[in-house]
């Protein structure tokens, strides 16, 4: 039998993932970040988006379907 996860690495999830539930009730909440920081995800996106509809380069594999 594989095994995915060793004890470390669950060990490890189940304090961040109990950090992210229990953190955010004890710290004071934060203003919010500058502007230019809020479009660095919609940036990511744009760039995402425009690599995933450009077309492909493929000079030498082209396919010549023939019914």
């Amino acid at each position: 039998m594989v095994r995915c996860f060793g004890f470390v690495s669950v060990a490890l999830l189940v304090v961040l993932a109990a950090s992210m539930v229990v953190l955010p009730l004890l710290l004071p909440p934060l203003p919010p970040p500058p502007l230019l920081l809020l479009f660095f995800p919609v940036g990511i996106m744009a760039a995402l988006m425009f690599l995933a509809f450009s077309p492909a380069d493929v000079g030498e594999n082209v396919v010549a379907l023939t019914v």
